[in-house]
């Protein structure tokens, strides 16, 4: 059942200086530019974390043009990658305590991939990759005393059926369903967001762990992963046509927002309260019962913790 949170807009952000932000995918014009955009705004230092040095510089550049007392940090992290994630863990030490993880990076409808580790480029990127960083940061977001971890997942969580708990060295062998294996990957979002948030709360541990989507935004998410870029010939036709139909990327970082900053229970979910969840302002919402499998959201920890390695203390 939603809880309707009709009334939240971005003027009602605390005040967030003395905190420190990791946004991660904070590509220009995205989601994770208008989620860094906000926070830096109203006080906080943003730690701009993504693949390439250029385009963290140009991000920064975009929000110091509009504002200029920002306080910008940048991590260089590609997290289809799991020893640049590693990379990139010991890298944020320098950060010291870090109040709010934004695990916003992603990849969506890619053709078949493997990465460096074996792994599917989608459930890598989307999925392994933000549970390996997460994990490496906590020492840092417990050390703040009260930190907060949102994850982007997706309305197509709706369509990944089951989470997916399969040997992830031979996901997609076989016939390839582009869109069912990005579903399943935002699904695993919502399910580390629930266990997550289970683990810190059973174990006294000071972080409270939320899920976000942004309904339908005007991103080049999906022309980025059709055609790997966002511009020239076919490419830029999809860009311009989904922009024409959705709500600007601004509008879209809006429950991300408010997952961040907003006085919300751990695993809660926020999403858009129009229509369909496409678009508006934002509330909380439920999601799928698949993403609310207990059994299921424990079964995906373990597998991903003998994936990257890493076990959360």
């Amino acid at each position: 059942m939603k809880a309707p949170v009709d009334t939240w807009t971005v003027a009602d952000i605390p005040d967030q200086a003395g905190r420190t932000a990791v946004v991660t995918g904070p590509s220009l014009g995205g989601l994770g530019h208008h989620t860094a955009l906000e926070l830096a705004r109203r006080g906080a230092r943003v730690v701009l974390a993504g693949r390439t040095a250029a385009k963290l510089d140009e991000t920064a550049a975009a929000i110091t043009e509009e504002v200029p007392a920002a306080a910008l940090d940048r991590l260089v992290v590609d997290l289809s990658d799991l020893g640049s994630v590693r990379a990139a863990g010991a890298d944020a030490e320098r950060f010291g305590p870090i109040d709010l993880l934004v695990n916003n990076a992603g990849v969506m409808g890619t053709r078949r991939r493997r990465t460096v580790d074996d792994l599917d480029l989608q459930l890598a990127t989307n999925h392994f990759g933000p549970f390996l960083l997460t994990g490496l940061l906590l020492p840092q977001l417990v050390a703040s005393g009260a930190a907060t971890v949102v994850t982007v997942s997706s309305l197509y969580h709706y369509y990944g059926g089951r989470a997916p708990l399969g040997d992830p060295t031979r996901h997609g062998r076989g016939l390839y369903r582009k869109w069912h294996v990005y579903g399943q990957s935002k699904l695993a979002n919502l399910l580390f967001t629930a266990e997550l948030d289970h683990r810190c709360r059973e174990d006294g541990v000071p972080v409270k762990a939320l899920a976000a989507h942004p309904g339908f935004a005007g991103t080049h998410l999906a022309a980025n992963g059709q055609y790997g870029r966002s511009s020239g010939g076919i490419a830029s036709i999809l860009d311009a046509a989904i922009r024409a139909v959705s709500q600007p990327a601004a509008a879209g970082a809006w429950p991300t927002l408010m997952a961040a900053t907003a006085d919300l229970p751990g695993a809660s979910f926020v999403g858009p309260s129009g229509p369909g969840e496409f678009g508006g302002t934002p509330q909380v919402t439920a999601g799928s019962s698949a993403a609310r499998d207990p059994e299921a959201g424990r079964a995906l920890w373990e597998l991903s913790e003998r994936t990257t390695g890493i076990t959360y203390p």
